[in-house]
C-alpha cells in the first residue's frame, strides 16, 4: 500500500499562517499570501496573493484606494489561480472578516471549485479572543494536529489568565487608534485586550468591527493612555505618521500628551492578526496601561513611547 499524502495547505492570510506554523506544520505550507512574513521559515514559500495598495504610500492614500476597490466591487487582493491549481493544496484557509486582509472568499472559493479532487476551502472569522482561540483548534483539527492545537491553546489561555489576574481596581481610560488618516478605533478582540489588561477602552466596542471617529470624539473621550496600532504597521512604520495626530488641535491637552502615555506598537505583529501572537499583545498592552504592575520581558521592537 503506497503511504498516504501529507496534507498540503495554502494559507492566504498570515494570521492563519502563523497558526499553521504554530502546529508544527510549516513543511505542510505549499503557499503563502504577499502578507506572511513570520514565521521566519516560510521565508521562499510560493505567492498566490498580493494587494492592490502600496504599502508606502500614506494612510490617507491608502484608504482612499481601498474605499475606491470596495465601492468598484473589486477585491482589495489578486488570486493567482493558476499557481494555486500547480500546488494543489488539500486545505485553504482564507477569510471574510476584514476586505483589507486576504482575497474574498467567492473568489478563493471560485478558484478552489476548478482544481482537482475540491479542496477543503476554511474562512475563518474571529471577532473575539475565544474566536482565535476556537480558529487554532478548528485548524488544528482540519489538518490532522488535534492534540497540539489543543495544548497549544491551553499554553496560551493560561498567559492569558496570568494577565488577568494581576489586574487591578484603578483602570485608566485607554483608546485604541487602528488608523491615523481617517481614524479609525480598534474593535472585535481590542478592548476585550485593553480590559484584560486592566483598562478601560472608552472609543472601541468589544466584538466590533473598527469604527471610523473623529478627531472630536478622541478628545472628548480624554485617554489617559493612548496606543497607536495602525493596521499593518510597525513602529517605524508608525513613528512616520505622528504627524497626522500631532498637528491636530488639542493634541497637547489630551491627558494621555500630558501624562507622556503615547504608545507606538508593533500592530501587524501582536494586534491585527488574530492569531498566537496576539496574547503577545495583551503582554504587550498589559505592560503600557500598567507598567508599575507588568514588568515582563517584551520582544523586541513591540512597543516604544512617542
Amino acid at each position: 500500500m503506497a503511504p498516504e499524502r501529507a496534507v498540503r495547505i495554502v494559507s492566504l492570510v498570515p494570521s492563519a499562517t502563523e497558526i499553521v506554523c504554530a502546529l508544527g506544520l510549516t513543511n505542510a505550507l505549499v503557499g503563502i499570501s504577499q502578507d506572511c512574513d513570520f514565521p521566519p521559515e516560510i521565508r521562499g514559500r510560493p505567492v498566490l496573493s498580493a494587494a492592490i495598495i502600496e504599502p508606502a504610500e500614506s494612510s490617507i492614500l491608502i484608504d482612499r484606494r481601498i474605499r475606491q476597490a470596495v465601492h468598484n466591487g473589486q477585491s482589495v487582493y489578486h488570486l493567482d489561480a493558476a499557481a494555486l491549481a500547480r500546488l494543489a493544496p488539500d486545505l485553504i484557509l482564507t477569510q471574510e472578516l476584514c476586505a483589507v486582509c486576504a482575497p474574498s472568499y467567492t473568489l478563493v472559493e471560485r478558484a478552489a471549485k476548478l482544481l482537482p479532487g475540491q479542496p477543503q476551502v476554511l474562512s475563518l472569522e474571529p471577532t473575539s479572543l475565544s474566536d482565535v482561540l476556537a480558529n487554532i483548534l478548528l485548524v488544528g483539527r482540519m489538518a490532522g494536529r488535534q492534540r497540539r492545537a489543543e495544548a497549544l491553546v491551553e499554553r496560551l489561555r493560561a498567559r492569558m489568565e496570568t494577565v488577568r489576574g494581576r489586574a487591578v481596581p484603578l483602570r485608566p481610560r485607554v483608546a485604541c487608534l487602528e488608523w491615523l488618516d481617517p481614524l479609525y478605533a480598534g474593535g472585535h478582540w481590542i478592548p476585550e485586550m485593553v480590559d484584560a489588561a486592566g483598562g478601560l477602552d472608552v472609543l472601541g466596542e468589544a466584538g466590533r468591527p473598527s469604527r471610523l471617529v473623529s478627531w472630536e470624539d478622541v478628545l472628548g473621550a480624554r485617554p489617559e493612555v493612548l496606543v497607536l496600532m495602525p493596521c499593518g504597521f510597525d513602529v517605524r512604520r508608525t513613528r512616520a505618521e505622528l504627524g497626522r495626530l500631532t498637528g491636530r488641535p488639542g493634541w497637547v491637552d489630551l491627558p494621555a500628551v500630558r501624562g507622556s502615555r503615547v504608545y507606538l506598537t508593533d500592530a501587524s505583529s501582536y494586534f491585527n492578526r488574530p492569531g498566537p501572537r496576539l496574547v503577545n499583545g495583551l503582554e504587550i498592552l498589559a505592560a503600557a496601561i500598567h507598567p508599575e504592575i507588568y514588568r515582563t520581558p517584551l520582544p523586541a521592537g513591540s512597543l516604544d513611547k512617542m
